[in-house]
């Protein structure tokens, strides 16, 4: 009787490679489970057989079902695939050409980067990068910024777990490893790199804590730049500043310095804009970065004499920037990927 059942078995096998429809399913079903199909009559058979027989051929039954229930869920499967195709038409032929003629093209904000990029190389920068997982010292300490600053809080950095360690980012003791939340990390290694005088721009992405809104995300893009040398004034920042915003905004660009705190900088500015031609943001003046002369603190962290070097730093936001040019009004749309919003600027 066991043997019965396993021919069963294989014939409902065989039996369902051939069934296309689903009233051949329900026949087919029908014939195995149904009040007169060949499975149901095995299963009345359990009356004949002897009680100590009955166990082991009650525990063959509920494994042949399971085999069966397989087989009527996997044509089912196939039935409704092949009813899918039907409705869907002929398969997409591969060997015919793309109906998108319009080629690729740079994201936003990465067109954004390389303008910004070209403007700083034409007055002698050039573009160093670093690491995005950083120390506690390139992030914090060597930037003058003291253990009790709120920029070190939980709320604010993200902190990567203790036991994590990364090869080529040694760490001085007792320190943490970050995401960085600026891109300044990477001008303390390159003056801890290179003697001075130097120029560089770092654009990057940086990571904070921050609740994603309109104008916030916890992912961003930011280029900063320092400039060491010998004399380096506020004159010379707002220079070159003045240079970089009417070379991206058109020459009627024009900016102004508010007093501010930034513990890497002293004396430190935040930075407004005016530009007529662009869409109104709700002023005539638009915040739009911070900067300052370096304070001599950080140069004594990466040994340069701050007797002899002077420098200035600034850093923007890239999404900043592009929001500007472009009139975009969500920080969240340069994320999402969604092709109504990059084809607007391939």
């Amino acid at each position: 009787m066991q043997e019965t059942l396993d021919t069963i078995v294989d014939d409902a096998a065989k039996d369902g490679n051939a069934v296309t429809s689903r009233a051949q399913f329900e026949t087919f079903k029908a014939g195995l489970m149904g009040p007169r199909g060949s499975f149901t009559q095995q299963r009345k058979q359990m009356g004949r057989i002897p009680r100590e027989e009955r166990p082991a051929f009650g525990k063959k039954l509920n494994e042949i079902k399971n085999r069966l229930e397989r087989i009527l869920t996997e044509t089912l499967e196939k039935i409704e695939k092949l009813e899918s195709a039907s409705r869907l038409g002929l398969s997409i032929d591969p060997t015919l050409p793309s109906p998108e003629e319009q080629p690729g093209s740079l994201h936003l904000l990465t067109q954004v980067r390389e303008e910004l990029c070209a403007i700083f190389r034409q007055i002698g920068f050039v573009v160093a990068e670093g690491p995005e997982v950083e120390t506690e010292f390139f992030c914090f300490d060597a930037l003058n910024t003291p253990p009790d600053h709120p920029a070190r809080d939980l709320q604010d950095t993200y902190y990567l777990p203790e036991k994590i360690h990364f090869a080529n980012i040694p760490q001085r003791e007792e320190e943490r490893y970050v995401l960085r939340s600026h891109t300044s990390t990477v001008q303390i290694r390159t003056m801890l790199d290179k003697p001075p005088p130097l120029r560089i721009i770092s654009p990057g992405r940086c990571f904070r804590r921050d609740t994603p809104d309109a104008t916030h995300s916890a992912n961003f893009h930011q280029i900063e730049g320092l400039f060491v040398d010998k004399n380096v004034t506020v004159k010379d920042l707002k220079a070159d500043l003045d240079y970089c915003f009417q070379s991206l905004m058109g020459k009627e660009a024009r900016t102004r310095f508010r007093p501010h705190f930034f513990p890497y900088t002293e004396p430190s500015f935040e930075v407004d804009f005016y530009s007529g031609h662009l869409a109104k943001v709700g002023a005539e003046w638009t915040e739009i970065m911070g900067c300052g002369i370096v304070d001599p603190s950080v140069f004594e962290a990466v040994g340069y004499d701050p007797e002899v070097w002077t420098g200035y730093a600034f850093g923007l936001g890239i999404e900043r920037i592009a929001m500007i040019l472009y009139g975009v009004d969500d920080i969240r749309y340069f994320y999402q990927n969604d092709l109504r919003f990059l084809q607007q600027f391939s």
